[in-house]
């Protein structure tokens, strides 16, 4: 009853008003007490929007609040590390956005960083909070399925299908853009929540929409980051696993988890195209059974949900850094996580570069 609130400051206010904010502002032991944005205006005014005391233009200017305890960073992939980096080096506990840098290399010095200062981190991984997901782990856990013989994983949506669709940092590979980054930093971690380490991988990664306009200028701008990523993974089991991404699919049949064994088959999706946490379901089969949908039980369930279903799991993501600063210690999904999601990632783009299997090392 009587725990401290912690001082959080939001650094990225796309993801981060619609999200962050409010998640901070309804978790008990939270409370948004600063915002960055570049421009100090924009800044000022989300401030007022949201009854934020500080606004501020730089992250050092963020740090340096004695009421700011941790920092929560959503912005674009090219700006984590540096970023994330003053937060770590200020003494600040840290809560990042996936994917969590652009090389491995980088988020492996944020991971030494924040343990030698005995910092507590959070990527926010978000699918390991979800009810149907969670069900599907603990009927995994229990050997539903068996052995496994197979996992199939297709996410296929239309979010960069329209070729109209402006020109910006996303479409830029340097700058961490790609459906990689956005949805396979995301695969890559519950596989390896859900089933373990990846011994190996070959990966091919297309760019299915070559040129989009520039906002400003309307002339066509090129394109270098894949919006379609076909991967497969050999797991440390030797389990096949088969990985279909594609973010330019009209129609596409939505986010879904396929998981054959030996005595059983468990299948988790969603066509959901409008909201990626909403709508997921869980269908079970054993002994060649018809598959039927499986209930989900009450202590996973969210005790409370939003129109956006993204704030509902990041709440959880949220308790999940508070209770590591309450104990010292960082809980996963944490920087550990982040940087063996990035490793995959890595090894990805040497397969396509090489046309070959790349071994985990």
């Amino acid at each position: 009853m009587n725990q401290p609130s912690i001082g959080v400051a939001i650094v990225g206010t796309g993801f981060g008003q619609k999200v962050h904010i409010p998640a901070f502002q309804v978790h008990h032991r939270t409370h948004v007490v600063a915002v960055y944005h570049r421009d100090l205006a924009k800044a000022q005014a989300i401030a007022q929007a949201h009854s934020i005391p500080h606004a501020c233009q730089t992250v050092e200017e963020i740090v340096a609040l004695p009421e700011v305890q941790g920092v929560s960073i959503s912005t674009p992939p090219f700006l984590h590390y540096a970023m994330a980096k003053t937060v770590l080096q200020a003494g600040k506990h840290l809560l990042l956005e996936k994917p969590t840098t652009l090389v491995a290399s980088e988020a492996r010095e944020l991971l030494d960083l924040a343990e030698s200062k005995g910092l507590v981190t959070t990527v926010n991984f978000e699918f390991r909070c979800v009810p149907t997901w969670l069900r599907l782990a603990e009927l995994l856990a229990e050997g539903y399925v068996g052995n496994l013989r197979l996992v199939k994983i297709d996410w296929l949506v239309s979010s960069r299908a329209d070729a109209s669709r402006p020109w910006n940092w996303y479409a830029r590979k340097d700058q961490g853009g790609g459906a990689l980054g956005a949805l396979g930093s995301h695969s890559f971690d519950y596989v390896a929540w859900l089933f373990g380490e990846v011994k190996q991988l070959c990966a091919r990664l297309h760019v299915s929409v070559p040129e989009r306009p520039d906002p400003e200028s309307g002339q066509l701008k090129p394109v270098d980051a894949d919006d379609v990523c076909t991967i497969l993974l050999e797991l440390a089991d030797g389990t096949p696993c088969q990985i279909c991404i594609s973010a330019a699919t009209y129609q596409g049949r939505g986010h879904w988890v396929e998981v054959y064994g030996d005595r059983g088959t468990l299948i988790l999706g969603s066509n959901n195209q409008k909201d990626y946490v909403h709508g997921f379901k869980l269908w079970g089969s054993q002994k060649g059974e018809p598959l039927t949908e499986i209930d989900i039980p009450a202590h996973l369930e969210f005790p409370r949900t939003f129109e956006d279903g993204r704030i509902a799991p990041f709440i959880r993501i949220v308790d999940r850094w508070v209770q590591g600063i309450d104990r010292g210690k960082s809980l996963a999904p944490s920087l550990q996580e982040g940087l063996y999601s990035q490793l995959l990632m890595d090894l990805t783009h040497q397969s396509n570069k090489t046309g070959s299997w790349v071994k985990m090392p």
